[in-house]
């Protein structure tokens, strides 16, 4: 019979089958139906419902794979992130993102232990996986998926809110390589600079101390941002960039330096040479204003002989030394030096010039007064009306001052009565006049402009 069915090719079916267990015989029967459990009989008697839940749970797996590997991910690139702060930033927000990462560590170490260890509670590919095992493996799986997906929404806001400190990490770092870079360079220039200043014969001996004091600072750079800090190293390379470019500049103008002491010590030399004849001519300037004039006209420029002498004496003992300090290549001294010698030079000129410029001054006002006389009662005559510009009585601070000036131009003009007047006394009369007047005109106009 079992043959017949065969050879009549019957479609395979469930009514084929149990049509060919009837027809078996009963020992035959029993054997087969406890077979058929044995081989997997319950897939095919209940393989609907059964296949349906193994295919669930497995789907379930594989999300909470996916979840876990992208729980994984996250918590990776964030770490990266979480060094690039800490190499760069030690401030209190820094230190906090770190407190707060190591607890997301721990959440992910809980919701990755639920994960993997419903993954190890069932084996989803066992022929006898039963429906009720299969359910109750999804529900654990899709918990924990869910447990992995809040972990990595609160890892990626807490990402998100690393953005400045991380924004700020990463522009020191990329400041990093350049800035050692120009550390480097800079130095190498410094070097390349100085020694053409040797080869010029200049000895630049403080340069070559400067330059080799920052021999130790490039050792620690080249020892890197990881002994050092980002930070330290930083501002290590911007200081060191910084002083080498200072030596080489100095190092380039060093020749000119040179040079321009060269020349300051042959024009100072004959600026003294010329001083010492002009100091000489003062004599008999002074013996003019005293055959002239009253004795308050000259009586100040009395020593003025004496002190340029001395004046020229000590500026040409500056000199020697500063030539000394420039044989010796002691460029500070020998600048220090020439500096007091034209400090010296410009008092003796002064002086010098000032008994000149007494009796030239003196001269004219002799001759005619009234020139002067005019000059300063128009200086005041002009601030009053601008005193009274728009006014129908002028302020008190300016009216004030202005008619002392009045009187005191009259008490000066007053002073020329007599037989040796004192014509030295009325010139720095009427110039102090007017010095005052301009302090008037000046604080009128400050007064209006803010007013406007």
């Amino acid at each position: 019979m079992r043959g017949r069915v065969v050879q009549r090719r019957v479609p395979a079916s469930p009514w084929r089958d149990l049509l060919t267990l009837t027809l078996l015989p009963v020992p035959l029967l029993a054997a087969a139906v406890t077979a058929s459990f044995h081989a997997g009989g319950t897939r095919r008697w209940f393989g609907g419902r059964s296949e349906s839940q193994r295919a669930e749970a497995q789907a379930a797996k594989d999300a909470a794979a996916a979840a876990f590997y992208e729980l994984d991910t996250a918590q990776r690139d964030l770490r990266i992130s979480i060094e690039t702060i800490t190499a760069v930033d030690d401030s209190p927000a820094a230190r906090r993102a770190v407190t707060d990462f190591q607890q997301f560590g721990a959440r992910i170490d809980e919701a990755s232990g639920r994960y993997i260890t419903a993954v190890d509670a069932h084996d989803l590919d066992r022929d006898d996986l039963e429906a009720s095992v299969a359910a109750r493996a999804r529900g654990e799986l899709a918990r924990a998926k869910d447990d992995l997906v809040r972990v990595k929404q609160d890892l990626d806001r807490f990402a998100q809110g690393l953005g400045p400190l991380l924004g700020k990490a990463e522009t020191q770092l990329a400041r990093l390589a350049p800035a050692v870079e120009r550390a480097r360079q800079a130095l190498l220039a410094a070097t390349n600079a100085l020694d053409a200043v040797r080869q010029a014969g200049l000895k630049a001996d403080d340069l070559a101390a400067r330059l080799a004091a920052l021999g130790p600072e490039l050792t620690r750079l080249n020892q890197g941002a990881g002994q050092h800090g980002v930070p330290e190293t930083l501002e290590r390379a911007e200081r060191v960039a910084r002083d080498a470019e200072a030596v080489r500049a100095e190092a380039q103008r060093l020749p000119e330096k040179a040079a321009e002491i060269d020349r300051r010590l042959v024009s100072l030399r004959t600026r003294a040479q010329a001083l010492t004849t002009r100091a000489g001519q003062v004599e008999p300037v002074l013996s003019e204003l005293r055959r002239r004039f009253a004795a308050a006209c000259w009586q100040d420029l009395q020593r003025v002989p004496e002190l340029a002498a001395e004046n020229v004496k000590q500026a040409e003992t500056k000199l020697a030394e500063a030539r000394t300090a420039r044989d010796e290549q002691r460029w500070p001294d020998a600048t220090s030096r020439l500096s007091t010698v034209r400090a010296l030079l410009n008092t003796t000129d002064e002086s010098v010039s000032a008994a000149s410029d007494r009796l030239r001054r003196l001269n004219a006002v002799a001759k005619d007064p009234q020139q002067e006389i005019d000059r300063t009662r128009f200086a005041i005559r002009d601030a009053q009306r601008l005193a009274m510009a728009g006014r129908a009585t002028p302020d008190p601070r300016h009216a004030r001052p202005l008619d002392d000036s009045v009187g005191r131009l009259d008490r000066a003009v007053a002073g020329l009565e007599g037989r040796h007047p004192d014509y030295w006394h009325f010139l720095t009369e009427t110039e102090a006049v007017r010095q005052t007047v301009a302090r008037v005109v000046a604080q009128i106009r400050e007064d209006r402009g803010g007013a406007a």
